[in-house]
């Protein structure tokens, strides 16, 4: 559809109707309320500490160590079920 017409024409006229649908919609009380809540979490992110590349990798490292362990632990368990309800089913 509209092939005849440019690709820069075209795109143009979505980008104004895409400006156009975010002004009309920043006119509703909806529309301010979304923008304001963008504007607070903005405000909120920029507030964050975020964590050193050093506290990231130790606490990759801590998951991942209580990760092997309860799996090492739930597989003991899990052997230990099974051998008691084979001595008990007999089977």
């Amino acid at each position: 559809m509209y092939s005849e017409v440019s690709v820069v024409l075209r795109a143009a006229v979505v980008i104004f109707l895409i400006a156009s649908a975010a002004a009309a919609a920043a006119m509703t009380v909806k529309g301010r309320s979304a923008i304001t809540f963008a504007q607070d979490s903005r405000m909120e992110v920029r507030k964050v500490v975020w964590p050193t590349r050093q506290e990231t990798i130790q606490t990759t490292l801590i998951v991942l160590v209580v990760t092997v362990i309860m799996a090492l632990i739930l597989w003991g368990i899990d052997g230990i079920m099974v051998r008691l309800v084979r001595l008990f089913t007999g089977v």
